[in-house]
């Protein structure tokens, strides 16, 4: 059975998307803000952000719905904030477009990628207990990875491993689709990658892999007695006041919510993924999560405020991708100055980031994953509300290849 050549990104939408419909103009590349030794990002001189007045709503309304249209969205919600700037929220579409129901603010979403930030954020927090080193080898906890006695965690959080991406695998992509309602555990989610040879040597290359965050996963485990779930609850969540974020463990998706959409299916044609198992994405991708725990979400991450300023000043040690403008940390990315991550899995789409210099928050969320003219929504929209607000940082990434190369960019 053939495999839709998209669905292959479904789990790293950070690094996924392009240009506008709409011709726009990007500011000059930015790399990632040095962070200073306090573990905080400092901000540029002379920021500007404009006022979220009616004006401003007026141009990201119409640039929003010009999007949906062109990109056949069938619902996305988006919040823009800046302190003293005002606060830009907005609903637009359907979350059901079987019933005509409007999308709502306080839907429940997945939002795939987007969980390694929590993932990663957990490993962290292990190595300021004192439990786990950045420069440790994954051989250390895990064993039967390749290249393993050289692979160091910092390696796996910073995208540089060299392992090969298990959702590029065709068996995996063959029996998710036959069954997409099947679980898959950690184990066989890493066979899968693990039947590859390794695309380099650690360090040589940057490549988005999802293998990567189901090892960091299973050390968090591992190093911690606990469930990964119950780590992410315990210690990010509950003290973020993150009510309702949590990583799925089933295809249990909690009410409200928006139906999904998505063409990962075998013919091709758009299909409800909204009870489709996200197990298959598990630390890479599995979390569900809302819009004000995002808005929330988008700070605490670029601050660092559940880390250590030292270890926090590490995660934003970003290191050029493939991408003009784009740079990866450990778990976040920096793409022309907004720090945070996107995610992609199918049927839903997300976007959350924080421009230090501003200290703005940008969050999209939509209930579909098709691409248009191979351009993900997610970062259609970020590139027209950003190319509005922040002018000298548009957020614009290319668009993947269908299988990842030494050079390949960063794929979800």
């Amino acid at each position: 059975m053939s495999s839709p050549k998209s669905w292959r990104k479904a789990c790293v939408a950070v690094a996924v998307g392009a240009a506008l419909v709409i011709p726009v103009t990007a500011g000059g590349a930015y790399g990632a803000p040095t962070p200073d030794p306090s573990g905080s990002v400092s901000p540029s001189p002379g920021a500007t952000f404009p006022n979220l007045d009616a004006s401003v709503s007026a141009r990201l309304d119409t640039a929003i719905q010009q999007v949906m249209r062109e990109a056949a969205i069938p619902g996305v919600t988006v919040a823009v904030s800046a302190p003293d700037k005002g606060t830009y929220l907005r609903t637009f579409g359907v979350a059901d477009k079987s019933t005509g129901a409007p999308m709502e603010a306080d839907m429940n979403m997945r939002i795939g990628s987007e969980s390694k930030t929590f993932t990663v954020t957990a490993l962290l927090q292990l190595v300021d207990q004192g439990k786990v080193g950045l420069d440790d080898t994954i051989d250390k906890y895990i064993a039967g990875v390749p290249n393993g006695n050289r692979i160091t965690l910092r390696q796996l959080a910073g995208m540089r491993s060299g392992l090969f991406n298990y959702t590029m695998d065709d068996d995996f992509v063959k029996a998710f689709l036959t069954d997409p309602r099947k679980p898959f555990t950690p184990q066989q989610l890493l066979d899968y990658g693990f039947k590859h040879p390794v695309n380099f040597q650690p360090g040589a290359e940057f490549q988005y892999s999802n293998t990567n965050l189901i090892l960091l996963g299973l050390v968090v485990e591992k190093t911690s007695g606990m469930p990964l779930q119950d780590f992410i609850s315990q210690n990010i969540t509950r003290p973020a006041r993150l009510r309702n974020t949590f990583l799925a463990t089933d295809a249990t998706f909690p009410n409200p919510h928006a139906q999904g959409y998505t063409n990962q299916t075998p013919d091709g044609k758009i299909a409800n993924s909204t009870d489709w198992d996200p197990s298959w994405a598990w630390a890479a991708g599995a979390v569900i999560s809302n819009l004000q725990d995002l808005r929330s979400w988008a700070r605490i991450l670029a601050t660092g405020s559940l880390l250590k300023p030292a270890t926090q000043a590490q995660r934003l040690d970003t290191a050029p991708t493939t991408v003009p403008g784009a740079s990866y940390g450990l778990g976040i990315f920096n793409v022309q100055g907004w720090i945070g991550h996107n995610g992609s899995l199918p049927g839903y789409e997300s976007l959350t980031m924080y421009l230090p210099e501003a200290e703005a928050t940008l969050v999209v969320l939509l209930n579909t994953d098709v691409v248009h003219n191979e351009e993900e929504p997610s970062t259609l929209l970020g590139q027209a509300i950003t190319s509005i607000v922040t002018p000298n940082h548009v957020y614009n990434l290319p668009v993947v290849p269908a299988r990842p190369t030494p050079s390949a960019t960063p794929s979800p």
